[in-house]
């Protein structure tokens, strides 16, 4: 028998967290085929969402609850949960209930099938405009950066084997970006289209400076595009520069009455000038990051692990 193993991590989800668990339980009493457990991260979360947790854990003998020390973000909690994770199959989720843990047999199917990992893709989703925005800008960093696939949907309902999650968790640096270690891993992915729901309460954990960071941990800890990028800028500015120049010289020579123009001058010293504070401070980005992961900064710090049958530390 195959075992399934599922991991939320958790922000803000005191109410909403029991009935994602109740929905996954009725929905795996269906699928005989496989066992099943749960990983419950508490990212910080300022409610009560790990008392919430430990009650489940007590209801549960199942479920592993895991509390961070601080507030580590999404992707944190997912590493962490995968570390605590053993199953044949590890399907990852939200726990607003937005995500139909109902139609995870869909997801398993797939990884059935053959492949090693599987996205959920929604034909309408329910999420804020602005969320909406971020997952497009998300997309397009993944293609562009990460070389993702263009017909590929990635979202945060995804199930994939264990040799990808043995892969990921190899990852030990201080920026993990999940899309990035999956791609990193695999190749032979897929989706599948399931429903979106309207969120049952609250509103989403990303903020715009929480996007932004995500956005960068992609792009900077999985591809050197950006610095590639750069050097073109770079070079097509000075080209552009120079030619400038060399029709500035050969208007004065042509007609040595034309003024030189002021304007133009603080044109081009402050338009170059932008340009390499722009490519310094990406290459500062760059290095920040590197001696922050030579630092051995943690990717999180759990405070508190839950075990049912095991003694909690």
């Amino acid at each position: 028998m195959k075992k399934v193993s599922f991991v939320i991590p958790c922000y803000r989800s005191e109410h909403t967290l029991p009935h994602v668990v109740k929905e996954i339980e009725e929905k795996m009493k269906t699928l005989k085929q496989y066992e099943y457990d749960l990983i419950l991260v508490n990212d910080c979360s300022p409610d009560d969402t790990f008392g919430t947790i430990r009650t489940l854990c007590r209801e549960h003998k199942n479920i592993k609850g895991i509390s961070f020390a601080k507030n580590f973000g999404q992707h944190a909690a997912l590493m962490a949960g995968l570390r605590h994770s053993d199953g044949d199959y590890v399907v990852c989720l939200d726990d607003d209930g937005q995500t139909p843990a109902d139609e995870v047999d869909k997801l398993l199917e797939k990884l059935e099938e053959g492949y090693d990992a599987v996205y959920a893709k929604y034909e309408h989703k329910q999420h804020s405009a602005f969320r909406n925005m971020g997952s497009k800008v998300n997309e397009l960093m993944t293609r562009v950066m990460l070389n993702k696939p263009a017909d590929l949907y990635v979202s945060s309902y995804f199930a994939v084997k264990k040799f990808v999650v043995d892969d990921m968790v190899r990852y030990e640096n201080s920026y993990p970006y999940v899309i990035g270690l999956v791609l990193r891993a695999t190749k032979n992915i897929t989706n599948v289209t399931v429903n979106h729901r309207e969120r049952e309460e609250g509103s989403s954990g990303y903020t715009v400076k929480k996007l932004l960071g995500l956005w960068f941990n992609g792009f900077t800890a999985f591809s050197v595009k950006p610095l590639r990028i750069a050097t073109a800028i770079g070079a097509v500015s000075a080209v552009v520069g120079f030619l400038y120049g060399a029709f500035t010289i050969i208007k004065r020579l042509v007609n040595p009455d034309v003024p030189m123009g002021f304007s133009s001058t603080m044109s081009a010293i402050v338009f170059f000038g932008g340009m390499i504070m722009l490519m310094l401070g990406l290459i500062g980005e760059y290095v920040g990051r590197i001696y922050i992961s030579l630092n051995n900064s943690p990717q999180y710090v759990i405070r508190e692990i839950i075990n049912p049958g095991k003694e909690e530390s």
